[in-house]
C-alpha cells in the first residue's frame, strides 16, 4: 500500500484496506499493513484492531488474532464477534463457546452476526440445550430474522437431531435462498430421512430456487441413507439434463454409494468404470465397503488392488478386504490380508469416542 504524496493514511483507510487481505497472497499483504499500522500507532484503534484481528482469524492465524483482541483497549461488539467467529471456522467450538459465555457475562450486547457464529460452534458440539438458550436469547432481543442467521439455526437443530424445530424455522422464513433449502435437505438426509428429502426437493423446484451443486449431494446423499435408489437416479439424470450445474466427481460418488448400500455392487462397478472421472480413493472405498457388507469377493479382490496402489498405507482397507475374505469363509487369503498388513507395517488406528458434555453452566 503506497502513500499518495502529500497524503497520509488514517484509521479508516487500514480497517477498510484490511478487509480485502484474505485470499492468500492477501495474507502477506495484510502483515505488511500491519506493519504500517504498529509505525502509524493505530494498532489500539478499534476499527483497525477489529479488522487485524478478522484478517489473522480468517487466515487460520487464531493465536494472533487472540493477541490482538486482547490488546483492543476497547472490545465492542465487532471485535467480539470476529474472535467468535475466528474460533468457529477453524472448529474450535469448545473455544468459541467459552469466549462467547465471557462476554456474555461482561454485557455484550451481540447481534445477528454474533449468534450466527456460535450457533456454528453449537452445531459442531451438537449441544441442543445450549442450542435452543440462544434461539431465546436471540427472540428476547428482538433482533431481525436475517436470512443467515435463520440459516444457522436450521443447520444447528439438524445436526443435534431436532429436525421438527429444524423444519419449524425453515417454515417460518419469509425469505428463503438455496442455502435455506440445502440446510434443511442435508439434515433430513443425514439422518435418514430420504422421502422427506425428496419431497422437500420437489417443492424446491416449484419455488423460485433454482438448485445448486450442493443440492443435488444433498439429494442423492439423503436418497442413498433412505434406501431409494430410483429416486436417486432419476436425480442423478436431472443433474446431468441440468445446463446450470455442472455433475462432479463427488455426485458420482454418491450414486456409487446409493447403489453399492443397496446391494447392486455389480451395477455401481459398472458405473464406476464409466464414469467420465477417474476413481478416487474415495469412490473405491465405497464400492469396496459395499463388497464388505454384501459379500462380493470378485469385485471385492479388483477394488482392494486399486487401492492398494492409490493409498498403500491405509489400513482400513487392507480390514475391509481381509472381512471380504472372512465373510466368505476365506481363511487363507484372509492371513495373506493381514500378514501383507505386517509386512508393509501398516497400523489400524484404535477407535476413539466422545461424550458430550454441557461445556456452559
Amino acid at each position: 500500500m503506497e502513500s499518495v504524496v502529500g497524503i497520509h493514511h488514517n484509521e479508516f483507510t487500514f480497517a477498510t484496506v484490511l478487509t480485502a487481505c484474505v485470499a492468500p497472497f492477501g495474507f502477506d499483504h495484510g502483515r505488511q499493513i500491519h506493519t504500517q499500522v504498529v509505525k502509524n500507532g493505530f494498532n489500539t484503534h478499534k476499527f483497525v484492531g477489529s479488522s487485524l484481528l478478522d484478517m489473522y482469524a480468517k487466515a487460520g492465524r487464531i493465536h494472533e488474532a487472540r493477541k490482538i483482541f486482547n490488546s483492543l483497549p476497547e472490545q465492542d461488539v465487532v471485535s467480539c464477534t470476529a474472535i467468535i467467529a475466528g474460533y468457529a471456522q477453524l472448529g474450535l467450538d469448545k473455544e468459541a463457546l467459552e469466549m462467547f459465555q465471557k462476554l456474555f457475562n461482561q454485557g455484550l450486547k451481540s447481534n445477528s452476526v454474533t449468534y450466527a457464529s456460535i450457533l456454528t460452534a453449537i452445531s459442531g458440539l451438537a449441544n441442543l440445550d445450549y442450542g435452543r438458550q440462544v434461539h431465546c436469547l436471540v427472540i428476547r432481543c428482538e433482533l431481525p430474522y436475517y436470512v443467515a442467521l435463520q440459516n444457522s439455526l436450521i443447520d444447528m437443530y439438524s445436526k443435534c437431531g431436532a429436525l421438527t424445530y429444524s423444519r419449524r424455522v425453515f417454515n417460518n422464513m419469509l425469505q428463503k435462498n438455496v442455502i435455506s433449502w440445502n440446510a434443511m435437505l442435508v439434515g433430513y438426509g443425514k439422518h435418514g430421512c430420504g422421502e422427506d428429502v425428496i419431497e422437500l426437493f420437489k417443492t424446491m423446484l416449484k419455488s423460485e430456487i433454482s438448485p445448486n451443486r450442493v443440492t443435488y449431494m444433498a439429494v442423492l446423499s439423503g436418497c442413498s441413507h433412505g434406501g431409494l435408489v430410483k429416486e436417486g437416479l432419476d436425480v442423478f439424470e436431472m443433474l446431468i439434463r441440468d445446463r446450470e450445474v455442472q455433475p462432479d466427481i463427488e455426485h458420482y460418488g454418491c450414486v456409487v454409494d446409493l447403489l453399492g448400500r443397496a446391494g447392486q455392487v455389480e451395477k455401481a462397478f459398472e458405473f464406476v468404470k464409466q464414469m467420465p472421472f477417474k476413481p478416487t480413493a474415495a469412490v473405491w472405498g465405497s464400492l469396496l465397503n459395499a463388497c464388505r457388507v454384501h459379500s462380493n469377493v470378485p469385485i471385492g479382490e479388483f477394488v482392494a488392488r486399486k487401492l492398494f496402489e492409490i493409498e498403500p498405507e491405509n489400513a482400513g482397507n487392507y480390514v475391509n478386504v481381509s472381512n471380504i475374505y472372512a465373510n466368505s469363509k476365506k481363511w487363507e487369503d484372509m492371513c495373506y490380508v493381514r500378514e501383507l498388513m505386517k509386512e508393509k507395517a501398516v497400523v489400524k488406528e484404535p477407535g476413539q469416542s466422545w461424550m458430550k458434555i454441557d461445556l456452559l453452566e
